[in-house]
């Protein structure tokens, strides 16, 4: 009470008089220096650790869920909804709504490209760019292996992590004793068309994709340092152009061309491994990286590499490990495609097949027979060979495409760290496909889809399905 009154007195003689006020301390201890500090605490250090779900949490019933679901699943904000819920432990689907319809998938057509990558390639794959010498005198070939990575930056720090740098392509060339004067390119790797059917071009300025070409660099980013910088028209191009730059040749000489069989190489560079290429495809949705690793799928079972072969490869991978793949029609390998179908049964069955060991689970009491996507001959528990694909699922409220969702006020925010999901987002359609540790500490998966509403309102409902699943003892 008395502080109010003195300030106001003080403002009060400010204004009236242009005075110049001191301010004094309030209390003796501020006058005397009898004020002191508390030393700053120890720095917290954290203990990163892993720890398996519990082995005897226990199951979640149909009706308890049906009855957790009841109210956020048939949200007029989904639209035309569908979605499918399995424990990965018995292999059994918990809850479903339309599973088998195809929807838009969006980007969660991403989680078929990861698997099939898993399941024919090793993870340490690397792809190698190279640089042979030309039919003419002072002539290079910059032969496109399917990497965008490669990065410009003069401190090697270009968009992708562990990119390989055009500056160690030239420092190589020098050493070899090769005078260049021209630059060609060569994108014979890959065949048709270099977007699909059902790929917005407006999308290029708008920096979510680029012409598929097997050569890039920074995934064709005008600013590499920025996610959705606008891109490149003619990525293959632009890499061949920088890489004259740098030797001192004429940029505007630099054309498309192809290497003669068995000419000499005067430098390569590698790739990150495939396992660090496919989480930074997933964690930030990355759809140049889906359709190149779509195309080393193609490539290391004999197919095109082409989108229809990259696409066809896929699935052939899938089918071959027990998938159902009914109801698919797949154009890309990003999801980004409107004539994209996929059912919410399939992208729900490859998480919770990830997530279940390779102890044999039965046949599903709801009727779908477990996929024989590992060895079941030993009866110890061993990880999925898809395992790794939890790994790389955004984290709600953390990272990549989920690190701003999950994290405002409502109830949401209950599921940021807890749910773990591929998001997927057109102008049409939006998509969350990954798992959740509920509060009895049991793991499900889920594939929630929605099409025909638009992102911003077909998010927050997706989100709070799959927040009910976290806050879910529906045992």
């Amino acid at each position: 009470m008395w502080v109010a009154v003195l300030v106001a007195t003080v403002v009060a003689v400010v204004v009236a008089t242009v005075a110049l006020v001191t301010v004094r301390p309030w209390t003796e201890e501020f006058r005397h220096g009898g004020l002191t500090i508390a030393a700053p605490p120890a720095p917290v250090k954290p203990f990163p650790q892993l720890n398996p779900a519990s082995a005897s949490a226990p199951e979640p019933s149909r009706q308890g869920l049906a009855d957790a679901l009841s109210h956020v699943a048939t949200s007029p904000d989904l639209g035309n909804f569908a979605g499918s819920i399995s424990d990965p432990d018995t292999r059994a689907t918990l809850w479903s709504a339309d599973p088998d319809k195809p929807m838009i998938p969006a980007s969660t057509l991403k989680v078929m490209t990861t698997a099939a990558a898993l399941l024919v390639l090793p993870p340490d794959h690397r792809l190698t760019t190279r640089v042979v010498a030309g039919s003419a005198p002072g002539e290079v070939v910059l032969v496109g292996a399917g990497d965008p990575t490669l990065t410009a930056q003069a401190d090697g720090k270009g968009y992708y992590p562990d990119g390989p740098k055009l500056s160690d392509l030239v420092a190589q060339i020098r050493a070899a004793g090769h005078p260049v004067d021209t630059v060609v390119v060569d994108t014979s790797l890959y065949s048709g068309p270099t977007s699909p059917a059902g790929w917005d071009p407006a999308d290029i300025a708008g920096g979510s994709w680029a012409p598929i070409e097997p050569v890039m660099i920074d995934g064709g980013r005008l600013d590499p340092l920025v996610e959705y910088s606008p891109r490149s028209a003619t990525p293959a191009l632009d890499a061949g152009r920088r890489l004259a730059l740098e030797l001192g040749a004429d940029p505007a000489k630099v054309r498309l061309g192809k290497a003669a069989p068995g000419a000499a190489e005067l430098a390569h560079v590698e790739s990150a491994q495939l396992r660090d290429r496919l989480r930074d495809m997933m964690i930030h949705s990355d759809d140049v990286l889906a359709e190149t690793i779509g195309r080393e799928i193609a490539a290391a079972t004999g197919g095109e590499q082409s989108f229809a072969g990259a696409a066809s490869a896929t699935l052939t991978a899938l089918k071959a490990a027990g998938f159902d793949t009914a109801g698919v029609t797949q154009i890309d390998n990003s999801g980004l495609s409107t004539d994209d179908r996929v059912p919410a049964r399939l992208l729900d069955r490859i998480i919770a097949e990830s997530a279940a060991s390779a102890q044999p689970g039965g046949a599903d009491p709801g009727g779908t027979a477990a996929p024989s996507v590992v060895d079941t001959g030993d009866t110890a528990a061993v990880a999925s060979p898809l395992a790794p694909l939890l790994d790389y699922l955004p984290v709600a409220g953390g990272t990549g495409s989920l690190a701003v969702r999950f994290v405002d006020g409502g109830p949401e925010r209950s599921g940021a760290g807890w749910v773990r999901a591929k998001t997927g987002t057109l102008s049409v359609s939006s998509a969350l496909a990954g798992y959740v540790l509920d509060r009895d500490g049991r793991v499900m998966t889920f594939a929630l889809m929605s099409n025909d509403r638009p992102p911003e309102a077909s998010r927050p409902a997706l989100d709070a399905v799959a927040t009910t699943l976290r806050n879910c003892g529906c045992s």
